[in-house]
C-alpha cells in the first residue's frame, strides 16, 4: 500500500451544507450528535443551513470545520480506510488530528476550539487587526518587510509572517495600519500581489498573546492521551507525545506562524508520498502539489472521494 498521510484544513473551506453529500451516514450522525451534546447546540443543524454568514464567525467556523473533518476521518476508518503513517493539520485543523490521532476527543476538542475562537476575536477587536495573503515573493523577504515596516511604524503598530501556506504564498497579520503599510512595501519588494483576507482577526500573530493565555488555562485542565499516530505540529515541526508538550506547542500555535510548507517537507521526509486532505474543501491538496511537485495531494470530503482515494492508495 501507498505511504500517507492525512493532513486536515483550518478556516476557510467551511460552507453551509458541507456534510450534506455524506446523507444520513450513521458516522456522520453520531458525530454531529457527540459535537452537539459537547457544545449544548445543533452543530448539524448550523452546517446544514447555515446561514453563511453565521458559518463565517470565527466562534462558529473552527468548531464546525473541527466537527466536520472528524466526520469525514471518521467515515474513512468505518468503510475500511487504513491507518496513515502521520497527520498534520492546518491551524485549526491541528485540533482534527489530534482528535484523529486519540489524544483529544471530539468531545474535548469542539468547546475548546470554540473557547479559542471566542478568545482569538475578543484579543483584537474587530476592525483593529488584519491578515493578507502575499504572492509571489519568497518568504524569507516577506519576514525582512515585516520587520522593516513594524520597526518604522513603531509602538502597537506590528506586522509578521504567520502562515508560510507555500513557496509562493505568505500570509501576513497585525494590526491594520501595519499590513497595510507592508502590503504596499511587499509589492515595491517584488510581490505579485498583497491580497486583503475577509477575516476578523490577525491569526497567529503576537496580538493573540491574551488569547493563547486563555486557551492555555483550558488545555490545562484537559486530559489528554498520547497520540496513536504521529501528528506533526505546526509550530515546531516536531511530532510530540508527551500532553505537557502538546498543550505547550498547542498554546504557542495560537500566537505563533503556521509553517505549513515545512510540516509537508517533514511528512516527506518519513517516506510518506500521498497527502489526503481530509475535510471540506481542496486548498491543502492543491498547496501540497506547489511545496513539491513529487507529492500527490488529493482531497477527501464525500463519498465519491472517499472512493477514489481508497483506490488511489490501494
Amino acid at each position: 500500500m501507498t505511504q500517507f498521510a492525512f493532513v486536515f484544513p483550518g478556516q476557510g473551506s467551511q460552507s453551509v451544507g458541507m456534510l450534506d453529500a455524506w446523507g444520513d451516514h450513521p458516522v456522520v450522525a453520531q458525530t454531529l450528535k457527540e459535537a452537539s451534546d459537547a457544545m449544548g447546540e445543533d452543530v448539524g443543524a448550523l452546517i446544514h443551513s447555515g446561514p453563511k454568514e453565521a458559518l463565517a464567525l470565527t466562534t462558529n467556523t473552527q468548531p464546525v470545520m473541527l466537527v466536520a473533518a472528524v466526520a469525514a476521518w471518521r467515515v474513512w476508518r468505518a468503510e475500511g480506510g487504513a491507518l496513515p503513517a502521520a497527520v498534520a493539520g492546518h491551524s485549526l485543523g491541528e485540533y482534527s488530528a489530534l482528535v484523529a490521532s486519540g489524544a483529544l476527543t471530539l468531545g474535548q476538542a469542539a468547546p475548546l476550539v470554540r473557547l479559542r475562537a471566542a478568545a482569538m476575536q475578543e484579543a483584537v477587536p474587530v476592525g483593529v487587526g488584519a491578515m493578507a495573503a502575499v504572492l509571489g515573493l519568497e518568504a524569507d523577504k516577506v519576514k525582512a518587510v515585516c520587520a522593516e515596516v513594524t520597526a518604522q511604524l513603531g509602538g502597537a503598530e506590528v506586522v509578521e509572517a504567520v502562515n508560510f501556506n507555500d513557496p509562493g504564498q505568505t500570509v501576513i497579520a497585525g494590526s491594520k495600519a501595519a499590513v497595510e503599510a507592508a502590503s504596499v512595501a511587499v509589492k515595491a519588494a517584488g510581490a505579485k500581489r498583497a491580497l486583503p483576507l475577509p477575516v476578523s482577526a490577525p491569526f497567529h500573530s503576537s496580538l493573540m498573546k491574551p488569547a493563547a493565555e486563555k486557551l492555555k488555562l483550558a488545555l490545562a485542565a484537559l486530559e489528554l492521551q498520547a497520540p496513536q499516530i504521529p501528528v506533526i505540529n505546526n509550530i515546531d515541526v516536531t511530532v510530540q507525545t508527551d500532553a505537557d508538550a502538546i498543550r505547550d506547542a498547542l498554546y504557542r500555535q495560537a500566537f505563533g506562524p503556521v509553517r505549513w510548507v515545512e510540516c509537508v517537507q517533514a511528512i516527506k521526509a518519513r517516506g510518506i508520498t500521498t497527502l489526503v486532505e481530509c475535510g471540506p474543501g481542496k486548498v491543502l491538496a492543491g498547496m501540497t502539489k506547489r511545496i513539491d511537485a513529487e507529492l500527490t495531494g488529493v482531497a477527501l470530503y464525500d463519498p465519491a472521494t472517499l472512493a477514489e482515494v481508497k483506490e488511489l492508495l490501494a
